[in-house]
């Protein structure tokens, strides 16, 4: 999945409209424009397309973060400069404030069985001798998974 991807279905599941979006990046002290969100919405084929860079998607996450859970007092988290799938996973468990069995939920209803040892294992360190990589496919299918939790909650 391209950090674009991944923007665009956030932004589909919660319904965020362009200001919103410019919002987020400005609780994280980012500010960008609506033609940088516009083409970073954009589909790859289309001439106006910006690729969204690690950095500028972890500083989305972190503003989504701060939004749904509210600013921590002293120093903002730096962005990460390379993101894995483990990190995005993360930082949507905190943003959503979800414990395992709430994403084993969302997962079950994108067709996806895990147990929760597994699914912690994507929660450790990288170092940690059960850590496991998220691949593409359990990011796309928990991703889905809040688009049927959180959008059938908007309409």
């Amino acid at each position: 999945m391209t950090n674009n991807d991944i923007l665009r279905r956030i932004r589909y599941v919660f319904d965020f409209n362009d200001s919103k979006m410019i919002a987020l990046f400005c609780l994280a002290d980012y500010q960008v424009t609506r033609e940088q969100i516009s083409g970073w919405l954009k589909k790859d084929d289309d001439p106006a397309y910006q690729k969204c860079s690690d950095t500028q998607l972890a500083i989305f996450l972190n503003g989504l973060i701060n939004d749904r859970r509210g600013k921590k007092e002293g120093p903002h988290p730096q962005p990460e400069q390379r993101l894995t799938n483990n990190i995005i996973f993360r930082k949507l468990r905190i943003a959503l404030n979800l414990q395992a069995e709430d994403i084993l939920k969302i997962l079950d209803l994108a067709g996806v069985h895990i147990s929760k040892h597994e699914l912690s294992a994507f929660f450790r360190r990288p170092d940690h001798k059960h850590y496991r990589e998220c691949n593409n496919q359990i990011l796309r299918k928990f991703l889905t998974g809040m688009q049927l939790t959180y959008r059938a909650e908007i309409q």
